[in-house]
């Protein structure tokens, strides 16, 4: 037996995939990857490992486990507070060390489709967190508000930017709902944004060093009321991931 299998304290790894069709709430692996990340030049294997509701695709109790590819070693990182679907793994250079780091994301289902995304990396040989998605929705504020005119003011902090959505086109019945006939409001109108839905690994320069791009919904007067995205480009600076450039999409609308 490969000393991976008997070195890890669940047992042996096969067992539980092949175990998913005899007792489907896992344990089990639920995604994997080989890829240097220890900086060795070796392929580790890197394993996401999870239980299953019965008859549910909803996974509970994700750790990410590493071994190391030269010396078999296990570094394990337990994200007991997450659950969701479709538990996934990206590696790549994120921190431009020439070292990939990888990202774990776990979508939490329902009608705001918030995703859990997190970033490892080796840090001094030790494997660390360096980028936790719900710490970073705690630090962001929005202020949602709409103006006269037929306008939604989106105004961010950190950075300090506002953004003027016009949104003439909601529709005659939409708009009738909140505007007089002179296109001001009938009564104040506040709506938010969502913590983010997508975080996804971009590639801007070529040059192997890659980028985190989010996205976060901005909702209106209820949450099926979308009025567009706010996008916060991300770049690890040495020491975190910093908001290098943010930016607010909307839908364009036929014409």
């Amino acid at each position: 037996m490969h000393p991976f299998w008997q070195s890890h304290p669940w047992g042996d790894f096969r067992q539980y995939r092949i175990a998913e069709h005899v007792h489907p709430n896992g344990p089990f692996v639920v995604a994997q990857q080989f890829s240097d990340v220890t900086g060795d030049n070796v392929p580790d294997g890197i394993y996401l490992i999870a239980t299953r509701l019965r008859d549910s695709p909803y996974y509970t109790n994700i750790t990410l486990v590493v071994q190391n590819g030269r010396t078999m070693e296990l570094s394990m990182y337990s994200l007991q507070d997450v659950a969701g679907y479709n538990p996934s793994l990206w590696t790549g250079d994120l921190t431009g060390d020439g070292v990939n780091d990888i990202v774990v994301t776990v979508q939490s289902g329902g009608s705001g489709a918030i995703v859990f995304a997190y970033v490892f990396s080796f840090i001094s040989g030790s494997l660390g967190k360096i980028f936790d998605s719900e710490q970073f929705n705690e630090e962001r504020h929005y202020e949602v508000k709409y103006a006269n005119n037929y306008e939604v003011n989106v105004t961010s902090r950190d950075p300090n930017v506002r953004y003027v959505l016009n949104i003439r086109y909601k529709g005659k019945e939409y708009l009738n709902e909140i505007y007089d006939s002179n296109g001001r409001l009938k009564e104040p109108i506040e709506g938010w944004v969502d913590p983010i839905s997508g975080i996804y690994p971009i590639n801007l320069t070529g040059d192997g060093k890659y980028s985190l791009l989010t996205y976060a919904r901005i909702s209106g007067r209820y949450h099926a009321d979308g009025l567009g995205f706010v996008e916060n480009l991300l770049s690890w600076n040495g020491r975190r991931f910093e908001i290098i450039r943010q930016e607010v999409a909307i839908e364009g609308q036929s014409f």
